[in-house]
């Protein structure tokens, strides 16, 4: 296995990835798949050539087993201390034929040593019900809920 930082050439791969991922917990989302991809494709390649977001691989065989998504929040700086960001983790994500070989975990041991590496103060996610008990294995503990405000009620949430 190899696990390392996406590339452009990884693009095509995490849009179908992307899709089957909404697929299999939202069946009956009814988007067109070019429609999506058209707009998938522009955020991979503006996040890839950027240095706000940062895509992690496994792959198995020239395939990619597995991904995790990391953006950068920057937090406002304090005196008496140095700002470090801290790391958002989104779009967690095993393909279904590679689930259970303890393949998300190494993943997301690789990107936790790269976040304590760089420093940054702390990684957060907003797991699924499915999902908890993966990331409190891997040391993760519930913390309060955040609040939030719907600012368009009326938009359709992908």
């Amino acid at each position: 296995m190899n696990i390392r930082k996406a590339s452009m050439g990884d693009i095509e791969s995490l849009i179908l990835m992307r899709w089957e991922f909404t697929l299999e917990y939202q069946p009956n989302v009814s988007d067109h798949f070019e429609l999506f991809a058209t707009e998938c494709r522009v955020f991979l390649e503006q996040a890839l050539s950027g240095d706000r977001w940062h895509i992690w691989i496994a792959e198995t065989e020239g395939v990619i087993a597995s991904h995790i998504y990391i953006q950068l929040i920057d937090k406002v700086p304090r005196p008496g201390r140095i700002t470090y960001p801290f790391a958002y983790m989104t779009n967690v994500y095993t393909d279904t034929a590679y689930r259970s070989r303890g393949i998300g975990t190494q993943l997301l041991e690789a990107v936790q040593k790269w976040a304590a590496e760089s420093k940054f103060e702390f990684i957060i996610v907003w797991p699924s019900e499915n999902s908890r008990e993966f990331y409190m294995r891997n040391g993760y503990k519930i913390c309060n809920d955040p609040m939030e405000l719907q600012l368009n009620p009326g938009m359709t949430r992908r």
